[in-house]
């Protein structure tokens, strides 16, 4: 499975409602599991973004499928990234010249 990390701000409607961002969280991941993935973990952070969410999903179709319906719900922004791990960046790697 490829991984994502998401970084993550309450909108408006999200920080009127942060008591239940555990709530949501939890909510999420069983959602990434019905889609086919799954989140790695999640943490709150101090700093420009509210949360990170490590996760792993089968393509980035899905990821990015998955990133609109939490969007769509209008709690929070997200940024997601493709990460690549170290056998994946070997193998990048060795096709350069």
């Amino acid at each position: 499975m490829s991984a994502y990390v998401t970084l993550i701000n309450f909108t408006d409607q999200g920080i009127r409602a942060a008591k239940d961002t555990v709530k949501r969280a939890r909510a999420a991941a069983q959602a990434a599991e019905a889609a086919g993935g799954r989140f790695i973990g999640v943490w709150w952070l101090l700093g420009p973004y509210d949360e990170i969410v490590i996760a792993e999903a089968p393509d980035d179709e899905t990821a990015t499928r998955f990133a609109l319906a939490i969007g769509m719900q209008g709690n929070v922004r997200t940024t997601t990234m493709r990460a690549f791990s170290e056998e994946e960046m070997e193998r990048i790697v060795q096709g350069l010249p």
